[in-house]
Order: structure tokens, then C-alpha cells, then sequence
């Protein structure tokens, strides 16, 4: 199939035309006024701002035994008894690997500039090996076209969690040979895709593999062995190096990098146990990450903290720094929210709690967290690939989501945004998480994050409120 001239971030129709475009039959200014929430903040973004959404696979594309895909860990995880909310699966999800065509004409109407999406591993691969699936590949070859053709900028992502089952089986990334596996796939799917997809992000959140699906268990695949976590850890950051190192090796024109989910990290008290709490504790949330990847070290407090006979320490091989620090066009930042560290290292809440138990709502740590990496990493390009919230959404009398609470999270968040932009930090795009309701992990299809509305049911689609404010942001490139 012909690749539609490659557009950039800019090519977006122009707002007079984005304004009166319909969606689902409603103008965005349909939406009545709250002055309270909808007042214009009058905050103008850099011309061009890649403004976008984004979603997962296994989320949100279903077909899980359709062409070829194999098993992922969450498939054995979300069918295992007691794992999920409800007993909920991805098998069907919102049905996107059908649906793709409506949902881009979703993303158009919506004036989307840049959709993050990830790419499903066994579907490529069943067996995370081997000579890829065409037809997967041609889901997504598909998928890419469309994206292009309607003007909106692909953002793959590589791994967001689905590791195959059957490299699970053989040790999973327990085993530094997935890392390699891994890097195997990425050239299989480069190659499939090529130019196409102007930016690449390698592993999405390997926090929440460690933590989740390794220490507490809540995720797939489900153990709870603390040290083994971290040699985890390490093998996922060594993936994404030799993930780069593979699209370098093609020479495409493609920009990389990876994708963290940071949580900005304070003192609870003046103590200066605290402090010292609040220096590991961040240590283990974001600089064990951020310190491998952009300067080619693992932070000393952890290393101490782990020790030398750790798995940890054990699963550095010499040469493998080099790798997880090759060098990167982007950073990927994935912002929800903040941890306040007491002296005995443990956390409390501040801030007012979202209906997801674990998120407090505080737009300042976006601000913190942007600036944080520019200041002390430098002026790498930066996109938000993540930040939303989910609310009790019910479906109204006449089709109507007053999503108002996410409506409010959003704006001031893009707040923050902005006033790290106007300080300095070069922040090209931002990815509300998410574009559609979908399947939420361990959480099921209990929480709902989408500014779409999915019917389950009958998978039809709904705009939110926050969906037609976000309509209007975009046209007018403004808060």
C-alpha cells in the first residue's frame, strides 16, 4: 500500500474549519458554558503544538485469538480467577482492531494532531520469535495509512506491558534474552513501517512493570518478589537501548526515546530523615530511569540500597550502560501524580484523591516534573504521552457524559504545561490519557478514562464533554 506524503505536527486544519467540523452531530460550541470550568484561560500554545490522545493495545483492540496473535501475559493474567475486577478480559475491549476506521474518523473530528498508539508484540510475533505475522503487521500498516491520510501524526509504541506468553514462559524479562527478543521484534516492525511513523517510543512505563506486575502482583504477570523486580528493571532499560541501536541501524529518519511515568517526589516534613526518605524514595521512582537512560549510570543510593549480591547488581553486564544510554531524540513523560515521602519512607496523601485510588490531583507536579527534567538533563524534546483522570461517567437522558471534573483536570493541568513552556522547557506535544474508554488493567472496565464514552454493550462511541472542550482547545491552540 502507498504512504500518504509524510504531514508534520502542524498540518491541521485551520481552526475556523477544526471549529465547525461535526462530531457525532455536535458543534463544539454545543457545549454549554460553566465559567467556572469553560472560561478561556487565554494560555496561547507554541504554533504547531502536537496536540493528541493516546491508548494502549491490548486496551483497546480485542481480537485477541483473530490473525495470527498469540497470547500475552494479560490474556493468562486477566482469564486467571481473581486477577481482574469483574473477571474482565481484553478479549474484546472496545474492538479497535474492527472498529479502526471509525475511530480515526473519531480522532479527525475531533481535530487530533498526534495519536500515541502501541503496537500489540504477539501479534507480530505469537510467540514473541521468529518470522513476524503479516496480517498483524498489515493491521497496523493499515492503521499508520489512516492516520497519515486524515492528517494526524502516528506515535508508536513498542511494549506497553503485553509481553508475549511463551517468552514468558521461558523466563519472560527475567532473562536478559527478552531484552534481546525484544530488539528483534523492534526490527521486524521498523521495517514493516519504516518513515511512516515519525516517532518511536521504545518500553512505556517499565515502572509499573516492576512495581506492579512484580512486586505488589496487581498487573501481569502477577509475582511478588521484590529483588527480583529490579533485575527486571534493568533488562527492560537494556531492551529499549538495543531498540534504539536497532533503528539507528536502518537509518531511518525516525526519532526515538522512552516512555516514563515520573511522580515527582517531597518531603512530607522538614525532617531531614524526610529528606533523606524522599532522596531513595525518588531514586526508585524516577531517577533509576532517567539516570540510565540520559547519562549512562544507575544512581548510587539505589545501588547501595540493593546491594552488590542483588539480582540487581548481578544482571549489570559490562557494556550494558552504553546500551540503555544510546542516545535519544525524545522523552517520553507520563504524569498522574505525587508522592509525599515520610522519614520512615513511607508516603501521604495531600491532595484531593481521583475515583483510581492512587492518584492525587495536583497540577503543580506537572509543572515540577517538566522543568525538573530540563533543568537537570537538559533541553531534550519532551512530549506527555499520559495524563487524565477517570470519572463516575453516566451516560445521560440525551447522550450527554458532563464529565465536568476531567474537564477541570485537563485545563489546569495544560496550565502547568504551559507555564513550563513559558520557562523554558521544550515541550512539543501532549497525549490526553485516553482517547476511548477501554479495558483498565487489573481495574477491569470499572474505571473510565476516556473523553469517548464506550458503550460496552454495543460498543458504540459517545463524545464527552471533555471531548468537545478538547475540540476547542485544539482549534484554538489556547486554554
Amino acid at each position: 500500500m502507498s504512504v500518504p506524503t509524510r504531514t508534520t505536527a502542524g498540518a491541521t486544519p485551520s481552526a475556523d474549519s477544526a471549529r465547525s467540523a461535526l462530531v457525532n452531530g455536535v458543534k463544539p460550541d454545543d457545549l454549554s458554558r460553566d465559567p467556572a470550568v469553560d472560561a478561556p484561560l487565554g494560555l496561547a500554545f507554541p504554533d504547531g503544538f502536537g496536540w493528541g490522545a493516546a491508548t494502549s493495545a491490548y486496551q483497546i483492540e480485542g481480537a485477541a485469538k483473530d490473525d495470527g496473535r498469540g497470547e500475552s501475559v494479560w490474556d493468562t493474567f486477566s482469564h486467571t480467577p481473581g486477577r481482574t475486577k469483574n473477571g474482565d478480559t481484553g478479549d474484546t475491549a472496545v474492538d479497535h482492531y474492527h472498529r479502526y476506521p471509525e475511530d480515526l474518523d473519531l480522532m479527525r473530528g475531533l481535530g487530533l494532531r498526534s495519536y500515541r498508539f502501541s503496537i500489540s508484540w504477539s501479534r507480530v510475533q505469537a510467540d514473541g520469535t521468529g518470522t513476524p505475522n503479516q496480517r498483524g503487521l498489515d493491521f497496523y500498516r493499515r492503521l499508520v495509512d489512516g492516520l497519515l491520510q486524515r492528517g494526524i501524526e502516528p506515535m508508536a509504541t513498542l511494549f506497553h506491558w503485553d509481553t508475549p506468553q511463551a517468552l514468558q514462559d521461558r523466563g519472560g524479562w527475567e532473562s536478559r534474552e527478552t531484552a534481546y527478543r525484544f530488539a528483534e521484534y523492534a526490527e521486524h516492525v521498523y521495517a514493516a513501517l519504516d518513515d511512516s511513523v515519525p516517532v518511536w517510543l521504545t518500553v512505556n512505563e517499565p515502572k509499573t512493570v516492576v512495581q506492579n506486575g512484580y512486586i505488589t502482583g496487581h498487573h501481569a504477570p502477577g509475582k511478588r518478589d521484590e529483588p527480583l523486580a529490579y533485575q527486571v528493571a534493568h533488562h527492560l532499560q537494556l531492551g529499549h537501548g538495543l531498540a534504539v541501536q536497532a533503528l539507528r541501524a536502518t537509518g531511518s529518519s525516525s526519532r526515538i526515546g522512552p516512555a516514563f511515568n515520573l511522580h515527582p517526589c517531597y518531603p512530607a516534613d522538614d525532617s531531614a530523615a524526610a529528606a533523606a526518605a524522599t532522596r531513595l524514595y525518588d531514586g526508585y521512582e524516577n531517577r533509576i530511569y532517567l539516570d540510565s537512560a540520559l547519562r549512562g549510570h544507575y544512581p548510587e543510593d539505589v545501588l547501595a540500597d540493593q546491594g552488590p549480591d542483588s539480582p540487581f547488581a548481578r544482571s549489570i553486564r559490562d557494556g550494558d550502560l552504553a546500551i540503555i544510554s544510546a542516545p535519544v531524540d525524545l522523552l517520553a513523560v507520563q504524569y498522574y501524580t505525587p508522592y509525599y515521602v515520610t522519614g520512615d519512607g513511607d508516603t501521604e496523601r495531600r491532595h484531593a484523591t481521583s475515583k483510581a485510588f492512587w492518584q492525587q490531583i495536583y497540577p503543580d507536579g506537572m509543572y515540577d516534573v517538566l522543568t525538573r527534567i530540563t533543568r537537570e538533563y537538559g533541553p531534550l524534546p519532551l512530549t506527555v504521552t499520559e495524563n487524565g483522570l477517570p470519572c463516575p461517567d453516566v451516560l445521560g437522558p440525551e447522550d450527554d457524559i458532563d464529565d465536568v471534573e476531567r474537564v477541570a483536570f485537563l485545563r489546569d493541568h495544560f496550565a502547568a504545561a504551559h507555564r513550563a513552556i513559558a520557562d523554558g522547557v521544550p515541550l512539543e506535544s501532549y497525549h490526553v490519557w485516553s482517547l476511548l474508554d477501554n479495558f483498565e488493567w487489573d481495574q477491569g472496565y470499572d474505571e473510565r478514562w476516556g473523553l469517548v464514552y464506550v458503550d460496552y454493550a454495543t460498543q458504540r462511541r459517545i463524545l464527552k464533554r471533555s471531548a468537545l472542550w478538547y475540540q476547542r482547545v485544539i482549534a484554538d491552540n489556547a486554554v
